[in-house]
């Protein structure tokens, strides 16, 4: 959640975080019915911290024989190419799991998670009752229905103004950013607001194209808004845009893919960064909110030549989920976070610093303010189809494991990839939905020998 000036008389809407006065009954700026408010949660918001990142180890012999990349300095080397094999099963700490999926609650109910469809978990107190509709107002209501209007979420029958409010109750509309899916081809993806946040600072990019010997590219880009920053969910709608497309601009023209995903970064950096120009623009509108620039993390995977191609920044993750649930999953990426950072320098365990309320903190992310960006590149291949699996800590935080997530994913994922999204995002929900959740879903297929095209 985003740090915010406040009054200490004045609390926020929670809705849009307008100060309030003392009796008011709801929000003057979005009318949110502030009876309803419950005691705010404990939440583990992403938040930047400045702790400059480590610098990635040196490439070793062996790397994916792709035409030669350009020179661009930095961080950015050829990686070896991985077989299941190199990498087995792990967890966050490194340690080999066991190929034996743990228990873990599955979200696969047609009625979503918040139990049956339309409203809050089954047999819980205060579940929401929609209100009577206004007599005065039924009759304009369902004209604007007829003539193609939007119905109100809260009282069902009000008309939605052009503002985005009922016209009969007063509420608030849900943004179209609340929940978002789409489905190209075999991949899909699905980010959803969760249940804690006033808004979705999630964002993604799904897209495919084609080489130049005319085999497909699909790649999927996800980001994470950081929430002590200013206009968290504009950066990561940048930066995941600005990937995506060049990633196809640069695909179809031959360049290594592995050298693609570094250039998508740096672009995305670039869009990212322009944002703190206008910043001062929007604390006109926001004057509440710390003069942060505005950042995020990203995330990434192509699958593309028989190959799997991931880049990110932050603590956004890609998990290997094999097809035949007998082979060990694995974790491809490692977070810049406080947390990975102990484990890694060897000062706390893994147990110590992920309980440590600093763990979330990241040590590497997009933005105007950020360290000199260290974008991570790694190139694997492969023996087996599978799941690419590309998620934002938002729904990680309830499976972390690889183990964990292979559990959590339904068995006909890789068939429906959509599907699958929804049930992992769901998994998140039913786990309290802390946070924002999105993931991306790329089914890996492997072409037996021979069976190659002429």
């Amino acid at each position: 959640m985003s740090q915010i000036h406040q009054q200490a008389s004045l609390p926020g809407c929670p809705s849009c975080e307008e100060p309030l006065e003392s009796g008011d009954l709801f929000c003057g700026a979005c009318g949110y019915d502030l009876s309803a408010v419950p005691a705010p949660p404990g939440d583990r918001p992403t938040v930047a911290i400045t702790v400059p990142a480590q610098g990635a180890a040196t490439a070793a012999d062996g790397s994916v024989r792709w035409p030669a990349a350009a020179e661009t300095g930095g961080s950015d080397r050829q990686v070896p190419t991985h077989r299941p094999a190199d990498v087995p099963g792990v967890d966050s700490g490194g340690r080999p799991l066991s190929t034996a999926a743990p228990a873990a609650v599955r979200f696969d109910e047609p009625d979503g998670p918040d139990g049956p469809a339309g409203g809050g978990p089954a047999g819980a107190s205060g579940d929401f009752e929609p209100a009577a509709p206004d007599p005065r107002t039924v009759e304009h209501a369902a004209a604007g229905v007829a003539a193609g209007g939007k119905v109100c979420v809260a009282c069902r029958s009000g008309h939605v103004d052009t503002d985005g409010y009922c016209e009969n109750c007063g509420h608030a509309q849900p943004r179209e950013r609340d929940h978002m899916e789409q489905e190209l081809g075999s991949v899909a993806a699905v980010s959803d607001r969760g249940l804690r946040h006033h808004r979705n600072e999630d964002s993604f990019s799904v897209s495919s194209t084609a080489l130049p010997d005319g085999s497909p590219a699909v790649v999927a880009i996800v980001c994470d808004g950081v929430s002590s920053a200013s206009r968290p969910d504009e950066a990561s709608a940048a930066a995941a845009s600005a990937a995506g497309e060049a990633l196809l601009e640069s695909l179809p023209r031959g360049t290594h893919p592995q050298q693609a995903m570094h250039e998508a970064i740096l672009a995305a950096s670039e869009a990212v960064n322009a944002l703190a120009q206008g910043t001062g623009q929007a604390l006109e509108r926001d004057q509440h909110r710390h003069q942060n620039a505005p950042a995020c993390t990203l995330v990434g995977a192509i699958v593309a030549g028989g190959l799997l191609f991931v880049g990110w920044v932050g603590d956004s993750r890609v998990y290997w989920v094999p097809e035949d649930r007998s082979s060990p999953p694995a974790r491809l990426t490692e977070d810049d976070s406080w947390a990975a950072q102990m484990v890694a320098t060897g000062l706390m365990n893994e147990a110590e610093a992920y309980a440590d309320e600093r763990a979330h903190a990241i040590t590497g992310w997009l933005g105007a303010d950020a360290y000199e960006l260290e974008p991570h590149t790694a190139t694997f291949k492969p023996d087996r189809p599978g799941l690419v699996v590309v998620c934002t800590d938002g729904l990680w935080n309830y499976a972390e494991a690889a183990a964990e997530m292979a559990a959590a994913l339904p068995d006909d994922a890789y068939e429906r990839p959509l599907r699958g999204a929804q049930v992992l995002v769901g998994h998140a929900l039913d786990g309290g939905g802390h946070d924002n959740v999105t993931v991306a879903l790329l089914p890996f297929a492997v072409v037996a020998e021979g069976a190659g095209s002429a």
